[in-house]
């Protein structure tokens, strides 16, 4: 496997010269992110019933699963063809791929998700552990859509076997540019969020050489 520093190094060399549309498809995934955040607190601050506030929020958070979900994909996806094709149409594959096969990315990440959520009702540290082994998941559910929703995060799992801890460091590293972006208001996350997700394209990419197509696919 690779080192953290050469995973940041690839990540730089696909983002360079792509920077622009890297940082417009954060945008658009950061606005709807605040798009279905922000409207969950409006409850706290306006008086309505108790049966309509639950009403609000039970809609919106149904609503996060089916938008959310499928562009968290779409956005992991979207970095990946930069990284392995050099694909730089980033905002527009974000939303092309999450939006076909758009059922199973739902259903996948869904599942995904709900597991991590059992594993928190038990202890925070096995959630967090979790949630590096299923971190596969969105790639998975991508390039495998042969593979079910609900073996797609076991897949990943088999994948991560080994190896959470290193991706739990590669996450933890970028500590220090979280801070400078918030110090920015936000505004640095659109730069750091590329950063980010190409870095972790690297780490997946790299996995894969290693454990071979036949560790997803068999």
């Amino acid at each position: 496997m690779k080192t953290i520093r050469e995973y940041k190094r690839s990540a730089r060399a696909s983002l360079r010269g792509n920077w622009a549309p890297a940082v417009l498809a954060m945008l658009a995934f950061l606005f709807f992110i605040l798009l279905l955040t922000v409207p969950t607190q409006l409850p706290l601050y306006i008086p309505f019933s108790f049966l309509l506030i639950e009403c609000i929020s039970t809609g919106i958070s149904v609503f996060r699963t089916f938008l959310m979900s499928p562009l968290e994909v779409g956005a992991s996806n979207a970095f990946r063809l930069l990284y392995e094709n050099r694909d730089d149409r980033i905002p527009e594959n974000l939303f092309r791929l999450a939006f076909s096969n758009y059922w199973h990315k739902v259903w996948g990440m869904f599942l995904m998700n709900l597991k991590l959520f059992l594993w928190m009702c038990l202890l925070i540290v096995p959630a967090i552990i979790m949630y590096f082994a299923y971190a596969m998941t969105p790639y998975i559910l991508e390039e495998h859509p042969e593979i079910s929703a609900w073996d797609a995060s076991k897949r990943s799992q088999e994948m991560m076997r080994g190896h959470k801890f290193r991706l739990f460091l590669l996450v933890f590293s970028f500590i220090g540019w979280f801070l400078l972006s918030i110090l920015t208001l936000g505004i640095g996350l659109l730069w750091l969020g590329p950063y980010m997700e190409a870095s972790t394209v690297a780490f997946y990419d790299d996995l894969k050489a290693q454990q071979g197509e036949a560790a997803v696919t068999e």
